[in-house]
């Protein structure tokens, strides 16, 4: 105790820190995208869509749900932010398979001469019949660049992830 004010250690730090982050999970409402001229059927989709990570170590991003091995993958590749982004399917509208590997294509080459890491994922609704669609966990971006790049692809929206490792839907539209 100092002054009245507890004092803890860092590791017990730490470790409060991880039981609260198993804790969170943010309860998204639709009421935050009015502004959104994008449907709240299709709203719904996005939050609802299952976004795996397809590295050496899998794991699957949940917007609104702390991920822990995204935290770790932060630490590993000494980052505090990425973004999900694909290139598939413009403003969801459904390209065809080759149109669509083209665009994934322009977008992976833009990553790369920009500089980033970053590893294939795909976005896979649990329930619907939209096919999945490849992604990527772009490493060290930041939201207006992860946002742009989403506005360059015509994506209506993007899945961002800063320090706490909770992935946000971002809807650019």
């Amino acid at each position: 105790m100092w002054k009245g004010i507890p004092v803890y250690s860092s590791r017990i730090i730490h470790q409060k820190i991880i039981k609260m982050k198993k804790k969170i999970k943010t309860e998204y409402s639709l009421t935050c995208f009015r502004d959104s001229t994008i449907g709240t059927a299709l709203i719904q989709a996005y939050l609802e869509t299952d976004y795996r990570i397809l590295n050496s170590n899998p794991f699957t991003l949940k917007v609104g749900v702390a991920c822990p091995e995204l935290a770790v993958l932060n630490t590993e590749y000494r980052v505090t932010s990425s973004a999900f982004i694909t290139a598939y399917n413009p403003i969801s509208q459904r390209l065809s398979d080759a149109d669509n590997a083209r665009q994934q294509a322009k977008l992976a080459q833009t990553l790369r001469q920009s500089g980033y890491v970053f590893l294939d994922g795909i976005g896979q609704h649990p329930s619907n019949d939209w096919p999945g669609e490849p992604g990527f966990l772009v490493l060290g971006i930041d939201l207006e660049t992860a946002m742009k790049l989403g506005d360059q692809f015509e994506q209506n929206a993007i899945i961002w992830n800063n320090i706490d490792s909770v992935p946000e839907l971002v809807l650019l539209r």
